[in-house]
């Protein structure tokens, strides 16, 4: 069993990958995380080193995951756009993808938007319209998901649904 949490940055995909792992007993991993245990803090690598090379250690990565038995995994929020990513997520398991509607993902993004490297500077009304144009592209690759998760509750909520969706053992309710 392999469970791949696909979103917009800031939908919850790593509280909830973590709540679900807690919930379940599967072995979480954070694209993100597992990418700085590597670079380093993801931030200035990508300034220096550019987007696609941040974007072939992120396959690299999801390459050595999709080879892993019964893992959740939150994934980074440009991982399905990146080569064949999504493709192959869907081949190798299932795929939720954390639903958050756009003024709520606004409001999330502008308490940590500095922090992460595709909104890095912006503020107010470049931010909103960087997410714009970001979601919509992005879109349309994460409704590619069979299973489409409202993130707007609690990470608990969001959890809860994918272990029902994936008809798994919950732990601890």
């Amino acid at each position: 069993m392999r469970i791949f949490i696909i979103g917009f940055m800031c939908s919850g995909k790593s509280v909830v990958g973590r709540e679900l792992a807690k919930l379940t007993g599967m072995r979480f991993t954070d694209i993100d995380r597992a990418i700085e245990a590597r670079i380093g803090p993801i931030l200035p690598w990508m300034r220096a080193n550019g987007e696609a090379a941040f974007r072939a250690q992120e396959a690299e990565v999801l390459a050595e995951l999709l080879l892993e038995e019964h893992v959740l995994v939150a994934c980074g929020g440009g991982t399905p756009m990146a080569a064949d990513n999504m493709d192959r997520m869907l081949a190798a398991g299932h795929v939720a993808y954390l639903d958050v509607d756009r003024p709520l993902l606004l409001e999330r993004a502008k308490r940590v938007g500095g922090d992460r490297p595709l909104l890095f500077g912006l503020k107010d009304d470049a931010l909103a319209a960087r997410i714009t144009e970001l979601m919509d592209v992005r879109e349309p690759v994460y409704r590619r998901a069979p299973w489409h998760v409202s993130a707007a509750g609690t990470p608990r909520e969001a959890a809860l649904r994918i272990a029902e969706l994936a008809d798994l053992q919950v732990q601890d309710k």
